[in-house]
């Protein structure tokens, strides 16, 4: 996922996609664990995937202070 895309999301699609990722990422932990992950890489990209959505958000909401 591009911050491009991350940052043409409204607020509500950003709090579902940050939701879905993070149960991604809990099911990815999961396979990982029991050595039925095929790309180790993914645990990787969903964790930057998810740490995009969280920036966006927090740009937004200081952007609503200020």
């Amino acid at each position: 996922m591009q911050a491009r895309e991350v940052r043409d999301m409204s607020d509500d699609e950003l709090t579902a996609k940050e939701r879905e990722l993070k149960e991604s990422l809990f099911f990815l932990r999961l396979r990982h664990g029991t050595n039925q992950l095929e790309r180790p890489t993914q645990l990787a990209q969903t964790r930057r995937d998810i740490a995009r959505v969280k920036t966006v958000q927090r740009q937004r909401q200081l952007e609503r202070k200020a």
